[in-house]
């Protein structure tokens, strides 16, 4: 069963940031390009060595390294929505080192994936001047190991289970963080499952508009919260004034975004599906049979072998960002240059729908491989976007074959 997207409250995403409702107040926030502030005066508080300064809340603001309004706003509804303590970062892979510098494992357990993410965790590995092993999800766990869990998966758009390895990795004593960047509410709530810590790259969904870079951590105490904002202050790597504005600005139509998005994404793939099962010599509403090969997505798989239903675990609707197989390393080449509404490039969660060849982002990618992130658009619009431009790539093949 397709799961139904459950609510995400649009009243905590517009007032759930303690904003001021004061006469005179100003609706649409202000960019705040201050990077420093005025002292108070002696005995007014506001001394950054006093062990009862509370930066999640603070009462005035000092250095933008330690807080500044807008993100610390927008911190605060994120940390509603994704029911926990959210701290921001400059983008998603200090986020992700941010993780890996406070968790500090022994091994880390982590399978395919945003190869960014295993990019960061080579250069972690040469900042700890020791051996830190890497091992496969589905290996034995150890004390002080770390599990690090992508899903859904970049680039197919899988689900893994979360229950399973948060008790796998629990019976060991370690830690279980989530990359949950093709999930974000309401499609998906880690916590429920067992993570530890939830990343997000910002950029991506809580983002939606192409056009900022940000790193979200959610942890579940406020102590967790101190430690990291701690940290976050001496490695310096906040988010920018402008990018948080940007991210508080997006935050307010989460809720109508991502279900608009889901819900575009699960019928193309339903259809898409269909073109990728009809053969060779046969024609699906207007789509020759043979090109596409294969299409990933969490509403396709179905339980596992261990009972995991990914339809439980995207309890808020399916994700809007997936893969899809060429026949050939040409057709992919080709395909996201024949279209008019998606927007070849890469990154993804943004309102227009885009579309890559990963092999151009990810050398170790299936050069047949495409990855689709579905915007907002009309769905029908998006769909004959899509037959248009298998239809084209046919007369590519055939104009080859005449050495044309």
């Amino acid at each position: 069963m397709a799961p139904t997207h459950s609510k995400l409250n649009g009243t905590e995403l517009i007032h759930g940031d303690n904003q001021s409702h004061a006469p005179g107040s100003e609706v649409a926030p202000s960019i705040s390009v201050s990077t420093t502030f005025r002292a108070s005066r002696p005995k007014e508080g506001g001394n950054l060595t006093d062990a009862q300064v509370d930066f999640r809340n603070p009462s005035q603001h000092v250095y933008s390294r330690y807080t500044q309004q807008v993100s610390t706003r927008a911190e605060h509804i994120l940390s509603r929505i994704n029911h926990g303590y959210a701290i921001t970062y400059a983008s998603g892979l200090a986020a992700c080192y941010a993780a890996l510098f406070s968790y500090h494992p022994k091994r880390i357990a982590i399978q395919e994936g945003y190869h960014g993410c295993h990019m960061s965790i080579e250069l972690y590995k040469k900042s700890r001047g020791e051996e830190l092993e890497v091992i496969d999800l589905d290996d034995e766990y150890k004390p002080g190991d770390l599990c690090w869990l992508e899903t859904p998966l970049n680039p197919t758009g899988e689900s893994k289970d979360i229950q399973y390895y948060a008790n796998k990795i629990h019976d060991v004593g370690g830690k279980l963080v989530i990359d949950s960047t093709f999930g974000p509410p309401p499609l998906q709530y880690p916590f429920k499952w067992g993570a530890d810590c939830i990343m997000h790259s910002g950029t991506k969904y809580f983002g939606g508009h192409s056009d900022m870079l940000c790193g979200v951590l959610v942890v579940k105490t406020v102590d967790e919260w101190k430690q990291l904002h701690h940290n976050r202050t001496y490695m310096g790597n906040m988010m920018g004034s402008l990018e948080a504005w940007l991210l508080l600005r997006s935050l307010r139509t989460l809720h109508l975004r991502i279900p608009r998005q889901s819900t575009n994404a699960t019928q193309l793939v339903s259809w898409l599906s269909k073109v990728a099962s009809t053969p060779i010599g046969q024609v699906y509403d207007g789509v020759p049979g043979g090109l596409v090969t294969r299409v990933w997505h969490s509403s396709l798989q179905g339980k596992d072998s261990r009972g995991f239903d990914p339809s439980k675990q995207m309890e808020g609707g399916w994700n809007a960002t997936f893969s899809i197989l060429f026949n050939k390393p040409e057709y992919a080449v080709h395909f996201p240059h024949t279209l008019k509404y998606f927007v070849p490039a890469t990154s993804l969660g943004g309102v227009e729908s885009l579309i890559e060849h990963r092999r151009q982002s990810d050398p170790n990618a299936d050069p047949r491989l495409i990855r689709l992130s579905i915007g907002i658009e009309d769905v029908d619009d998006l769909k004959a976007d899509l037959r248009q431009g298998l239809q084209e790539l046919k007369k590519v093949k055939l104009a080859s074959r005449d050495g044309s």
